[in-house]
């Protein structure tokens, strides 16, 4: 069975987050990873080379292809900030009629610039999302 190429490993969250070339990601990348923190009661950690990830969630499919993904996540891409929201966009429309300037992906949120979007709206919507997956990931 294969394995998720995304995994949690031991890499330093700071030192990936201080590499970050663009001055403004940079910065709101620190502000999401402690929106994150705050509102998973979880330590950042890396997840591939790339994706901070908060918590961690056990999932199983039907094809009984199985693993652990991150509760919440964020990765500072060249193009947008990009948010890991689990469990699907729909059940956040309100939220999202509310939070400003973005787009959106299969699980992820894409935000230029956290001036463009409301704060605590974001940390809501995050809130939300976390919620849902320990609700319906009860090992989360």
């Amino acid at each position: 069975m294969a394995q998720n190429k995304t995994q949690r490993n031991d890499g330093d969250v700071m030192a990936y987050l201080e590499s970050v070339a663009n001055k403004r990601r940079r910065e709101d990348s620190l502000v999401v990873k402690g929106m994150m923190e705050e509102v998973t009661g979880e330590p950042a950690e890396m997840w591939g080379t790339s994706i901070v990830g908060f918590g961690s969630y056990h999932y199983k499919y039907e094809s009984g292809r199985e693993g652990d993904f991150m509760l919440a996540g964020f990765a500072p891409r060249k193009q947008a900030l990009t948010l890991y929201i689990m469990g699907g966009h729909e059940r956040h429309e309100e939220l999202y009629a509310k939070l400003g300037k973005y787009r959106t992906g299969k699980s992820c949120l894409y935000i230029n610039k956290l001036d463009d979007v409301d704060l605590d709206v974001l940390r809501e919507l995050i809130s939300e999302s976390v919620a849902y997956m320990r609700r319906t990931h009860p090992t989360a």
